[in-house]
């Protein structure tokens, strides 16, 4: 799984003569995290390198929907837990990104050089992600059906949606990771979360008064560890990879010193600050 001989390079995509970067998986705090994908955005609006990236959550941390209320948490139950918490700019449901068992990732590119029907944009973004899911023996596709609603508050449990919910079993399984898109005006941000290894307990603990189980979390999303006998960091090693054969054969880059410190102030001022995590989703529509 691990040897990049040519049969395993993945096709580049329709971007891949464009400048890009890849940062390989760096673990860093949730509100980090969510900054540095608008840095990004910010950079390539600019002319920058667009950036395709994979990251880890240190802690473990529940990301809120953009207009979810954060009556939906048990920030108790969190804060006793060391779970961080932080809002995406995206929609959707809550998703514990475990520290371990979570795998995410981001592609951002000029909002231009993108399609501007939201699915086209979806599936185009994620066509590396699949293609690396499945070079790991997975029979991912997207969901062939809508499936009802489990736990309106959890991401993982909404209603399934064939546009972005990636599953098993060839479209037919359990959930493996889902997708969302912040679409700017000059810069558009994919990310998504990949499960490796589920605990569903934590996961719905994060949550105030779960109308579920975790026997009913674990019947609708599964870990790769389920589905693949890769370890994580072979997983990881496969998204990079793939990633960056998709952008062109990017090169590993890293964050410039003013990234790093614009990433910081966004923490301050937005990603951790209670303003923006608390804040009632009706102050943050459009």
């Amino acid at each position: 799984m691990t040897t990049d001989t040519d049969t395993d390079r993945a096709a580049p995509g329709p971007l891949a003569d464009r400048d890009w970067r890849l940062i390989r998986e760096e673990a860093r705090d949730g509100p980090t995290q969510m900054a540095l994908d608008e840095v990004a955005a910010e950079t390539a609006a600019a002319g920058g390198p667009r950036t395709v990236r994979l990251y880890r959550w240190e802690p473990s941390c529940l990301s809120l929907g953009r207009h979810q209320d954060p009556g939906s948490v048990d920030w108790d139950a969190c804060r006793a837990a060391g779970v961080d918490v932080t809002r995406r700019p995206t929609g959707g449901g809550g998703i514990y990104h475990d520290n371990f068992g979570d795998v995410s990732y981001s592609v951002i590119a000029p909002a231009d050089e993108l399609p501007g029907d939201l699915m086209e944009s979806y599936h185009l973004l994620c066509e590396p992600v699949l293609a690396a899911l499945r070079a790991l023996g997975v029979d991912a596709d997207y969901a062939g059906s809508e499936r009802p609603t489990i736990h309106q508050p959890a991401c993982y449990l909404r209603g399934l949606n064939p546009a972005h919910d990636v599953v098993s079993d060839g479209g037919a399984g359990r959930k493996i990771a889902g997708n969302a898109q912040h679409r700017q005006r000059e810069a558009v941000v994919q990310h998504g979360s990949i499960s490796f290894a589920v605990d569903a307990s934590a996961h719905l603990a994060c949550f105030a008064a779960p109308e579920t189980t975790a026997t009913a979390f674990r019947d609708r999303v599964a870990g790769l560890d389920e589905l693949t006998d890769a370890d994580r960091a072979t997983v990881v090693e496969r998204l990079e990879t793939t990633l960056a054969d998709w952008a062109g054969g990017a090169p590993a880059g890293e964050w410039t010193d003013a990234e790093l410190d614009r990433a910081a102030t966004l923490v301050d001022e937005k990603y951790g600050h209670d303003d923006w995590v608390r804040a009632d989703p009706r102050e943050l529509r459009g």
